[in-house]
């Protein structure tokens, strides 16, 4: 069930995040680096399941730390 996202909407997501859910995007993402080492999906219903997390802003976040990782590996 995997949708894609605009920029724009992903952006929107995870400004949204901080009001949603209490915490700063760079601490979710802090959580999904320690978290398991899963595939995509997997991350997604682990943030979803584990943290309670809406599937929009779950998956706005594993994408986001996913193009940070690939960011840093190109630098």
């Amino acid at each position: 069930m995997s949708q894609v996202f605009s920029e724009e909407t992903h952006r929107n997501l995870l400004a949204r995040i901080p009001h949603c859910t209490g915490r700063e995007v760079s601490d979710w993402l802090r959580t999904v680096a320690e978290g398991p080492a899963l595939c995509f999906e997997e991350k997604v219903s682990w943030l979803r399941h584990e943290h309670n997390l809406a599937y929009g802003h779950a998956k706005a976040l594993i994408h986001e730390y996913d193009l940070r990782r690939a960011a840093r590996k190109l630098a």
